[in-house]
């Protein structure tokens, strides 16, 4: 029986990306990636890495440091019990200084060279597999592979750029802002599937029960030639009634060799399009901008709702909290008839230092 597997591009998939990573001091994972790793393996995949590595040939990086920042991933997953199977990288690059890199290769994704070596090396299903990337290119390769496809959307990530121009019309098969949430749309894509495959089974036992229910009711029925036209009618509606999917099936395929006016229907729809005032091309653009402001304003919800929770976070906020207190306390001085300037100072006072407490903490949450 063939695998399946995960195929996963590197930079801004399982680890933040600077830009060219030359140093394995550089590895730096991403949130939630180990947990997402391990929770793919426990479903039985295979995860194998497949990597543009063009800083080899612009000779940003030789291979064998290559394989140091590979060795050094590899490290930083294992010390949380995550562990990949392979990693296929391509060092070739069309526009590269190295003359032994400088080449076009079937490997350098969009194209799906990688995908296909790793299919035949680990005898890989790849209409059981998916392929996650950040870039409409890593989509692409999957899909010429015979993958399904996750294109990582992080709202706040900026992707690097590449010259190479990739296929129009590429879609992704689904969207997710990060790893963790790529884990949850395979594991609702394999329960959809495997609901689907209930189904049906239910629906092939019915059929077999009901055909034997009619062959027996068959054998059943009298053979003489002398059966009387009042017993054939009766058998007749013995059989609707017992049998009432077998015989709308028969009356829709008797009904459907009757010639049907279709075409007449169209043009009363035409009509319809072109009297309606509503449907133009400002509405249209107006439409498109608004639903496009909408999936930004989601992306952003499930950014945060993927996020993971910070104690640096929550201090601020309790800090912030605290700061408008003071202000309060402020202003109920200074509405007071006494004269309290040392008693205002003083809350002004307490109240920037806490305002640059919650800076600081906000600053902390950022460079975790």
């Amino acid at each position: 029986m063939s695998n399946k597997a995960i195929f996963l591009d590197r930079d801004d998939t399982l680890i933040k990306d600077p830009g060219y990573i030359s140093s394995p001091e550089q590895v730096e994972l991403l949130d939630g990636v180990t947990e997402a790793l391990i929770k793919l393996k426990k479903l039985d995949y295979k995860l194998i890495v497949v990597s543009n590595q063009s800083a080899v040939a612009r000779g940003i990086v030789t291979e064998k440091n290559l394989e140091k920042i590979h060795g050094r991933l590899k490290q930083l997953l294992a010390e949380k019990n995550a562990y990949l199977d392979r990693i296929y990288y391509c060092p070739y690059h069309p526009d590269g200084v190295i003359p032994k890199y400088r080449k076009e290769s079937n490997n350098r994704k969009p194209n799906p060279g990688m995908l296909l070596a790793a299919a035949k090396d680990m005898d890989i299903d790849l209409e059981q597999s998916w392929c996650i990337g950040n870039s409409i290119r890593d989509v692409e390769a999957g899909q010429r592979a015979g993958c399904k496809t996750i294109l990582i959307d992080a709202p706040s990530r900026q992707k690097q750029p590449d010259s190479r121009p990739v296929q129009s019309g590429i879609r992704p098969d689904y969207r997710g802002i990060n790893l963790r949430e790529a884990v949850n749309i395979i594991k609702k894509h394999l329960n959809s599937q495997t609901g689907k495959q209930t189904k049906n089974r239910q629906a092939a036992d019915t059929n077999v029960e009901q055909t034997e229910e009619l062959t027996k009711l068959t054998e059943d029925s009298p053979s003489e030639p002398e059966q009387s036209a009042a017993e054939a009618t009766q058998q007749n509606q013995k059989m609707k009634n017992n049998f009432p999917e077998i015989t709308e099936t028969a009356q829709k395929i008797t009904e459907s060799t009757i010639p049907a006016d279709i075409d007449n229907t169209q043009p009363e729809q035409e009509n319809i399009q072109a009297n309606n005032p509503e449907q133009n091309p400002t509405n249209n653009r107006i439409e498109q901008l608004l639903t496009n402001i909408l999936g930004q304003l989601r992306n952003m919800q499930r950014s945060e709702m993927f996020s993971e929770f910070s104690i640096m976070r929550l201090m601020a906020g309790i800090v912030q909290i605290i700061v408008l207190f003071c202000l309060l306390i402020t202003i109920w001085f200074l509405m007071s008839p006494e004269n309290r300037d040392n008693a205002i100072f003083i809350a002004l006072g307490f109240a920037i230092v806490f305002q640059l407490m919650s800076l600081t903490f906000y600053i902390m949450h950022g460079r975790k």
